[in-house]
């Protein structure tokens, strides 16, 4: 199961991180998770909407570069070493991690969400539910 991920190049200035979002905000699209890094000149803002088509369409319309890609997402459980727990399962299965990053979800107030860039979606999967770990898949996000 995967989910689509949006990353969108702004430059490295003032106001540029509201400009996009004022985007979004604007036709009524709900982010779900966000990530930013950056460089000198840009940064790469990555999110997770709840409707991907949308996003992706105004976000053209407004001149952003951007493109999708698919991402595991995981429900981890909330107590302490849930994250561990799914960090050494990928680990024993050989998964590398290339990026991570966390998020709230609306409805289960006992897990935390992870978003999570591997390199091998379908192999991830696989070893979280062979571990009891609920992978999330877009109609989830949609649903938050």
């Amino acid at each position: 199961m995967s989910i689509k991920q949006i990353s969108v190049f702004v430059e490295n200035k003032p106001g540029a991180m509201s400009a996009m979002t004022a985007v979004l905000a604007d036709n009524n699209i709900d982010m779900r998770a966000l990530s930013l890094a950056e460089t000198a000149d840009f940064g790469i803002v990555r999110i997770i909407v709840d409707n991907v088509y949308a996003a992706t369409t105004v976000l053209k319309d407004a001149g952003y570069i951007h493109s999708v890609t698919d991402v595991l997402g995981v429900a981890i459980p909330n107590v302490p070493g849930g994250v561990n727990k799914v960090l050494n399962v990928l680990e024993d299965a050989g998964i590398n991690i290339e990026y991570m990053y966390a998020f709230l979800g609306k409805k289960e107030k006992n897990h935390a969400y992870m978003i999570f860039r591997v390199q091998d979606d379908a192999a991830a999967t696989k070893a979280l539910m062979e571990n009891n770990i609920r992978s999330l898949n877009q109609n989830d996000i949609e649903n938050f």
